[in-house]
């Protein structure tokens, strides 16, 4: 769906709520703390404008909180309590970022972030907070695309095929332990030599089905000694994984991530909106497909360095998902894979809720932060709240004060500034979206999923002929040729016994049980373990173990 309107020079945040008393306005600070920390955001070149800073229970319009858009691909942290208003700065930041012309993909999990495709409604709340920071707001509408996971939902289907996804993502998905994924990582590999493509769930399960089969079991002990009993856990987990109704993520056309780069003919960026209401209950699933969307622009995207602005920002949503339960093998890609993806030219913001859901080497990486309100309702809460303290610069603030009193759209924020230092830490009032603040209506969105241009190149599943239907057609030629065998055997051994009694040999007789006799034959079983010996095309797997065919 796209909107015609000119990108707008502003942005926003959810309005404070109508219980809630605004703070005073005042003018740029003079002097003292205040005014330190504004000249830290007087920045020369382009830059987002996410606020006004707050001081000394005071909004000050004068002094704007921004972030230089070169910095983008530096990374960055929306995290914030439920009910603080992080989809609203995500909405903010993303409505900006379109307007200077980069794609976004954001993740919708509620089903409320479809609105940044419609302009927004000037309500009295949007009029008082654009008032409080200074905005010139208009109601403004994005360029969007939607997309759904395997066709789940409204939206473009988003597929992968098995071979590309990976084994260390699949695993995470099945819920495998180390020595299970590094068995299924044994599984692809042999599924590479052997050329057996694994497009869907239904080649995977063809494949350990074939290896855990009395044909199959020599070839374990030629891919470094699979048990049978670890395959056929594996082998469980698939078939529980497709009764949950999650085949249809897998298979063809696969999804081309490098979609998430266009932009529009007005020149704003596209933003990217994968609905994800419809597997909200499958936090694992679709944590990981996102995973998998990332590392998959890693591995195909060139180097450009650091660029005048990002070529893509990539917002993870429920970003703690992805690192829970997670192996030290996933964490360490997940790591290596955010800290190099910026010299492509990507930039990545976790959205969570505290930043201890975020592994410290993952943290490291994040330049930028917008950290909402926290509550301290809790010795736990409690804790996370001084260990969030510490995470900042050094600050004039009472930082646990402060984050405990942040009403809805407000936030401490730090980021880096055009020289690549942090900038000093500032309270800040957010802006008001431009866009619509809540889900568009469903038939409008599915007229706008229907009428965009890639909807004909994603929406039909291609079956193909893969691993699966390999396996299958070798498996009957073997079968066939067993048959055929053990008939020459049995008409040659018909034929000796009736010259020796001097009769003419039946040329076409078969006994009724011919057919179990050849599937137990010793012949049959030679002929069977020739299945899947073809050599395969070259696989280029990356960090992760995603991989395409090379192209």
């Amino acid at each position: 769906m796209s909107v015609s309107e000119p990108p707008s020079a502003t942005g926003g945040a959810q309005p404070a709520p109508a219980a809630q008393a605004p703070a005073a306005q005042a003018a740029a600070p003079a002097a003292g703390p205040a005014a330190e920390i504004a000249a830290g955001y007087a920045f020369d070149g382009p830059a987002l404008d996410l606020g006004a800073l707050l001081w000394d229970g005071a909004c000050h319009p004068d002094a704007p909180i921004r972030v230089p858009l070169p910095v983008l691909n530096r990374h960055g942290l929306v995290a914030g309590a439920t009910g603080t208003g992080k989809t609203k700065t995500l909405q903010l930041i993303a409505e900006q970022l379109s307007g200077h012309g980069v794609p976004v993909f954001l993740a919708d999990i509620k089903g409320d972030v479809s609105g940044i495709s419609a302009p927004g409604e000037d309500g009295g709340r949007v009029g008082q907070r654009a008032a409080e920071v200074g905005q010139e707001w208009r109601a403004t509408g994005f360029p969007c695309e939607f997309y759904g996971l395997g066709g789940l939902g409204p939206g473009i289907p988003v597929r992968a095929t098995v071979t590309s996804f990976g084994p260390v993502l699949l695993s995470k998905v099945l819920q495998l332990n180390r020595t299970q994924e590094q068995s299924l990582g044994l599984i692809f590999h042999y599924a590479d030599a052997k050329g057996l493509e694994l497009v869907d769930l239904k080649d995977l399960r063809a494949v350990v089905a074939f290896l855990v089969s009395d044909t199959g079991k020599a070839e374990l002990k030629g891919i470094g000694g699979l048990s049978t009993v670890t395959a056929g856990v594996i082998l469980r987990a698939i078939t529980a994984f497709e009764q949950q109704g999650a085949g249809g993520f897998f298979g063809e056309p696969e999804f081309d991530t490098s979609e998430f780069l266009r932009t529009a003919a007005d020149g704003r960026g596209t933003v990217s909106v994968l609905e994800l209401p419809a597997v909200q209950d499958k936090p694992q699933l679709f944590s990981t497909f996102l995973m998998w969307m990332l590392a998959d622009l890693f591995h195909d995207l060139p180097e450009v360095g650091d660029p005048e602005k990002p070529k893509l920002v990539f917002f993870f949503d429920e970003a703690h998902l992805l690192f829970k339960g997670a192996s030290k093998a996933f964490l360490e890609s997940i790591t290596q894979t955010v800290r190099l993806i910026r010299s492509k030219g990507v930039g990545v913001f976790l959205v969570t809720q505290t930043p201890k859901d975020v592994p410290a080497d993952v943290l490291a990486q994040l330049g930028n932060r917008v950290q909402h309100a926290l509550r301290a309702f809790t010795p736990d809460d409690a804790k996370a709240l001084k260990a969030t303290v510490r995470t900042f610069p050094k600050s004039p603030y009472d930082l646990e004060e402060v984050l405990t009193g942040l009403g809805t759209g407000e936030a401490v924020v730090t980021v880096l500034s055009e020289k690549g230092a942090p900038t000093p830490v500032a309270a800040t009032r957010l802006r008001a979206p431009e866009s619509l603040m809540g889900p568009v209506d469903a038939a409008a969105l599915d007229a706008a999923v229907k009428a965009s241009p890639l909807y004909g190149r994603y929406a039909e599943a291609v079956d193909r002929e893969s691993a699966y239907e390999k396996l299958t057609a070798e498996q009957k030629a073997a079968e066939a040729a067993a048959l055929e065998a053990a008939a020459a055997q049995e008409a040659e051994k018909a034929a000796e016994e009736a010259e020796k009694n001097g009769a003419r040999a039946p040329r076409e007789k078969e006994e009724p049980s011919l057919a179990e006799q050849v599937v137990g034959s010793g012949i049959f079983k030679s002929l069977a373990r020739s299945i899947g010996t073809q050599l395969g095309r070259e696989i280029s797997r990356s960090v992760f173990g995603t991989a395409r065919r090379r192209r």
